[in-house]
């Protein structure tokens, strides 16, 4: 990323809203307008061609979708950050982005201080969500006490954990914080953190909301 600049390529299916979104960003001061894509095969053109630090993502869009060009953009450049801007906030959008690598996740009726903040926050390697978005995720995407995850069944499926990795995974999956995590299972704050990293080397993921989708995928 620019020392300077960050380097944004808006995503959008509908005129109206790229335009928008370019209006908006030209006017922040720590902004730039990298490009502009209608649909997700031309993002993922614009992407390898352009380099931007973050791609401000829509998901339903003809040709490709969204989600789809994420995952494909991120395989060939992992350094870009995608910021999903979109109406729909369902478990299976927000999953499947998530699942794809995007590090941030807006609902279209976002004001224009939350959206400047949360694509500063994806280019510094944060991930962010609109609250809505984010109650989802910290709630497991629906989980709740009937969708608890199972330490065991966690591990089968991820042959690499071990069986205090899977049960940190399925407190995380709950939206459990360290010290609760530590508090649940007798052992140091330092302790979940370092369990937490492995997890995220073993299931490639790189946030919290990332191994909650990936666990309950």
């Amino acid at each position: 990323m620019s020392a300077d600049l960050i380097r944004v390529l808006v995503v959008d299916d509908q005129a109206i809203v790229r335009d928008g979104l370019v209006t908006v960003l030209s006017l922040l001061p720590d902004m730039e307008v990298a490009g502009e894509a209608a649909d997700g095969e031309q993002a993922v053109r614009l992407a390898a061609e352009l380099a931007p630090d973050v791609i401000l993502m829509d998901l339903r869009m003809p040709v490709l979708d969204g989600t789809t060009a994420t995952a494909r953009i991120l395989a060939q450049r992992p350094e870009s950050a995608v910021l999903v801007l979109t109406t729909y906030a369902d478990d299976e959008s927000i999953a499947g982005a998530l699942r794809a690598g995007a590090r941030g996740y807006l609902s279209k009726d976002v004001g224009r201080a939350e959206l400047a903040a949360a694509i500063r926050a994806v280019a510094h390697g944060q991930s962010t969500f609109s609250r809505e978005v984010g109650d989802r995720v910290i709630g497991g995407l629906s989980g709740g006490e009937a969708g608890r995850l199972s330490p065991a069944a966690l591990q089968e499926r991820f042959a690499a954990l071990t069986r205090r990795e899977a049960e940190v995974l399925a407190l995380v999956a709950e939206g459990l914080s360290n010290s609760e995590i530590a508090a649940r299972l007798f052992v140091s704050i330092a302790t979940v953190k370092t369990h937490i990293n492995s997890i995220f080397a073993k299931l490639a993921v790189r946030d919290r909301a990332q191994a909650i989708a990936a666990a309950r995928s």
